[in-house]
């Protein structure tokens, strides 16, 4: 199992970059998800025919 987490002597590449990845994934689901939340904000007033 130690030899695995050692990815061979490569680890020092091989964590980071999936750490980069996995931060990259989740910023783009959260900002997707604030960018919804915005859009349903923004039609529920227009619907209103709110002009702020």
């Amino acid at each position: 199992m130690a030899h695995f987490f050692a990815m061979g002597g490569y680890a020092a590449y091989v964590w980071p970059s999936y750490g980069v990845t996995f931060l990259g994934l989740a910023a783009a689901i959260i900002l997707t998800w604030r960018s919804y939340a915005h859009a349903k904000r923004v039609l529920a007033s227009a619907e209103k025919g709110d002009r702020s």
